[in-house]
Formats: structure tokens, sequence, C-alpha cells
């Protein structure tokens, strides 16, 4: 029972969390629309694959992180920055013509999904708030390897999640004429700088005090 428990708040708290907007999901649409599914698996194989790394380790080190630090302070200063860079990235990126693709399209798909996760610091104070608040009120149980269930839930969350949003998105865009123009140049930009600027209160919250 506690194990069906672990997998079922793994799965989601993850799918929840990687349903919305962000640039691991742009990239994910990109790669399917450029390649269809034999790219798109490796992909989300790859961004699973290091995210189950993240998640592990901040069971291990979630009181610890959770109380901050310069490390914690940096990663979400950094996150605040990426995230104005993508905006300005998508913004004013040209539209690729038949021969152009994005760069990080060419290389492996497995490859590309660990990279990208990896500098994606944002999934740092949302696994270690989740897995303190989740520990914490007795939601999960990782005392013994029974932590390695709510772990596989949460990462079938996550490529669960991110499936349903890149196929969505794909056919949104193949649906409606003339908006993945939009959604590339217009509507994602100002998403994530929507983002960038609620991030920036968050931190200007949280260490205004300091």
């Amino acid at each position: 029972m506690k194990g069906l428990r672990n997998i079922a708040v793994g799965f989601g708290i993850s799918f929840i969390g990687s349903v919305p907007l962000g640039y691991i999901n742009v990239v994910g649409f990109e790669i399917f629309s450029d390649g269809g599914f034999p790219r798109l698996w490796p992909y989300l194989s790859g961004v699973i694959a290091e995210e189950s790394i993240v998640i592990y380790l901040t069971l291990l080190f979630a009181k610890k992180l959770a109380r901050g630090g310069k490390f914690v302070k940096a990663t979400e200063l950094f996150s605040i920055v990426f995230m104005v860079a993508l905006s300005v990235y998508f913004f004013a990126r040209p539209e690729k013509s038949g021969s152009e693709t994005p760069v990080y399209i060419q290389y492996s798909p497995f490859v590309a999904g660990a990279v990208l996760n990896a500098i994606n610091f944002m999934q740092l104070p949302f696994w270690t708030g989740w897995n303190l608040y989740l520990i914490n009120a007795k939601w999960i149980f990782v005392k013994t390897n029974i932590k390695y269930l709510y772990i596989l839930g949460a990462l079938l969350g996550t490529f669960a999640g991110m499936l349903l949003f890149i196929l969505g998105l794909h056919y949104l865009a193949e649906s409606v004429d003339g908006i993945s123009f939009y959604l590339m140049k217009v509507f994602i930009p100002l998403i994530f700088l929507g983002l960038a600027i609620w991030q920036s209160y968050k931190f200007y919250d949280k260490y205004r005090r300091t």
C-alpha cells in the first residue's frame, strides 16, 4: 500500500509540474515537429534520466537545501536570468527556413534532453520544496528502498506530462493556420518573460529581510 501511495504521489506532483510551459517542453515540441517519435522518445528519456538524479539527491538533502545558502540563492538568481535570456532568444530568433533547424536539434536527442534538463535550475527548489513537504506530512515514505517507487512515479509523471503537452501543442500548431509563428515569436517569449518577473518577485520577497 505504501508503495502504491509513493508511486501515485510522485506521479501526480511530477505530472502537474511538467505540464506548464517551459523551455524543455518547447524544445521537445520542436524536436517532435522535426523528427517525430523516433527522436522524441530518446529526448524524453534523457530528460527523465537527469531528473532521476535530481529527485534522488533532493530526497537525501531536502532539509539542508531548504535552509537555503549561497548555492540555492545563486541557482534561483540564475534561473531568473535564464528565463529572460530564453524570452529574448525566442523573440529574436529568425524564422527557420526549410533547411535550417535549431542547433540543439542536430545533436543526439538523449544528450539534448539530459543537458537541457541539467541547466533547468528551477527543478532544484521545486523538488526540494515538494520533497520536504511530502516527507514532513507523511505523504511519502523514504526510509527504505520504497523511496525508489516514489522516484519511479515522479519520472513516469514527467514523461506523461511532457508527452501530453508536446502532442497537444503540436496538434494546435497543425490545426490552426499561422499559430506556430505566434507561438514561437510572441506567446512563448511573453510567457518566459512573465515567469522571470514572477520569479524575481518571489526572490525579492524571500531575501528582502536578509
